[in-house]
């Protein structure tokens, strides 16, 4: 537990407290809702000690409070337009855009391997993170803080997904998520045209700081875009 501690400096602790706008009674919790699997492997340390609890927890407690505020909020909505809505609100890709804006890749605990690797800037690894922390607010304060904590980090994410732009924007998804992470450099490369003028297939690259992360496949060059982006959020890039 020492070693874990050094990992985490105190003054990100606080940072990311009052991003959180939460105050920890025992922030060790906050601790362990930051530490990957990777290191805690590395260490020899106990399966508890990594967040994998924390964000089972937090991903059950995530899925109540945007049910119960979608359920309050749009009384004459039927069940599965809320459940699509609610799906788009906690998937990884949103979650990861949250994250990304508490910047905490850079708070992450990661073993040496997960760290070369580029684990910080993981999407998963970050939206698993959101939801570790939710959990660990709920088991220090209770419902009614990891509710709050939920809508506060969810707030925007909520907003877009209640006027139908977060599962079908995945540019700008893209772009938030990406600029969130530090990234700044997104482009999209036509990398070969099919087909007559009337009924041309576009094969368009995402190109994320140099690096070719994806081919999107469409009739138009938007079409291709989005597919390119969807791409790359569903795999958890």
């Amino acid at each position: 537990m020492i070693e874990r501690r050094k990992m985490i400096s105190d003054v990100k602790i606080r940072e990311l407290c009052e991003k959180l706008n939460y105050s920890f009674k025992n922030v060790n919790l906050l601790k362990t809702a930051l530490t990957h699997s990777s290191y805690v492997n590395e260490n020899r340390l106990r399966y508890s000690d990594n967040n994998e609890r924390l964000e089972y927890l937090g991903d059950a407690i995530l899925d109540a409070v945007i049910s119960e505020y979608l359920y309050n909020k749009y009384t004459d909505v039927e069940e599965g337009t809320l459940t699509k809505v609610r799906a788009a609100i906690v998937c990884e890709p949103s979650l990861a855009m949250c994250g990304g804006k508490l910047n905490l890749g850079e708070c992450l605990v990661l073993g040496k391997g997960e760290e070369h690797n580029g684990g910080r800037n993981r999407a998963s690894m970050i939206a698993d993170a959101v939801e570790a922390i939710i959990g660990a607010v709920f088991i220090d304060g209770g419902w009614e803080a990891s509710k709050k904590t939920s809508m506060h980090i969810l707030g925007e994410i909520i907003h877009k997904a209640s006027l139908g732009r977060l599962s079908r924007d995945y540019k700008s998804l893209i772009q938030e998520k990406y600029q969130a992470m530090g990234a700044a450099e997104i482009n999209y490369v036509v990398a070969k045209e099919e087909g007559p003028d009337h009924n041309k297939t576009f094969y368009i690259d995402l190109i994320i700081n140099g690096e070719v992360l994806s081919r999107g496949i469409g009739k138009n060059k938007k079409e291709a875009e989005q597919k390119a982006a969807q791409i790359v959020l569903e795999s958890g890039e």
